[in-house]
């Protein structure tokens, strides 16, 4: 660690120290354990959910492809944070090289936007779904899910690209200790001795412009859903509807929900712990990704039964 004095303001930083819940240190202990089970848990399930969506023929559409393109988000996301965290609980491995911290800062700029994008499209194809069951076949196709994934990738890079590059740039001389557990902006950036009052605003800018707008499309998306499902009038038919898209909303609902947790407690961080938004943030790259396939798994029969046939399978190559 090198102290913040005259005598340090020409050496460039070669590294950064993260330090995770300063003023809460035996949060480390109590959340070590839990915290290493729920990545074991999200790497497997998602794992396992790409593999019976690779394998299982019957589950080669549009709606399960845009999920295997969550859950690989998940993974991405899950990888680039939760390993160094765990590092830091367990065996104390506090310092993380320059290169690393900006790239994984990347990966969580980037990665967290495709996912609510990413959301956005499972949204419109429950309300196609829904809303336009004759036009579904036409319009929901693989060619859809391509288009998709493209838009997905170049909104997301072409945007969030910016602010690690931004941060990277910046001159880091005298005090490298990060009061987080991960390389997020705001943290890094403030130990520049420079100027990071556009670094910060540009931020600000493109997460509520990109989260913002996804979000409220979605919610707009699932209340012409409902409206649509209230006004079905065969037997059983809103009941069918609803079971189709509620493992979507229950997701997208927690994932908002946390999300915007996480910002008001950013916000109101003078009233509360700064180890709770380090907390949020944390778990916001794990929880989602270890819920997300079990609710698909428990509310959708043809991935339920896909995972059936990949264990047998499993079971029958092990004899």
């Amino acid at each position: 660690m090198l102290p913040y004095n005259s005598s340090t303001l020409s050496i460039e930083v070669s590294d950064f120290i993260l330090n995770c819940f300063v003023r809460s240190p035996i949060w480390q202990h109590w959340l070590s354990l839990p915290l290493s089970l729920l990545f074991l848990l999200a790497m497997g399930a998602n794992t396992t959910l790409l593999i019976t969506i690779w394998l299982e023929v019957s589950l080669h559409e549009p709606m399960y492809y845009l999920l295997g393109i969550l859950s690989l988000l998940d993974v991405v996301l899950c990888l680039a944070v939760i390993p160094k965290v765990l590092a830091i609980f367990w065996l104390d491995h506090r310092s993380i090289s320059f290169s690393t911290c900006f790239l994984q800062m990347f990966i969580m700029n980037t990665f967290l936007p495709m996912e609510s994008c990413t959301f956005l499209a499972m949204a419109y194809d429950r309300y196609v779904a829904i809303c336009k069951p004759l036009y579904y076949p036409s319009i929901i196709t693989d060619q859809f899910v391509g288009k998709a994934v493209l838009f997905i990738l170049a909104r997301n890079t072409l945007l969030t690209a910016p602010i690690p590059i931004l941060s990277a740039r910046l001159h880091y001389c005298g005090n490298n200790v990060i009061e987080n557990c991960i390389c997020a902006n705001l943290s890094v950036s403030k130990l520049s001795c420079d100027n990071v009052a556009f670094n910060r605003i540009y931020q600000l800018i493109v997460a509520w412009t990109l989260l913002g707008s996804d979000l409220s499309l979605i919610f707009f998306s699932y209340t012409l859903i409902l409206r649509a499902v209230f006004r079905l009038k065969a037997k059983g038919a809103a009941a069918k509807a609803l079971s189709t898209c509620g493992s979507h909303f229950i997701l997208i609902l927690f994932f908002s929900t946390i999300l915007l947790v996480f910002v008001f407690t950013h916000i109101a961080k003078k009233k509360i712990s700064p180890d709770i938004p380090v907390l949020l943030n944390v778990l916001h790259h794990v929880i989602p990704a270890a819920l997300n396939p079990i609710v698909y798994g428990v509310r959708t029969q043809e991935i339920k039964e896909g995972i059936r046939k990949l264990l047998r399978r499993v079971g029958e190559s092990s004899k």
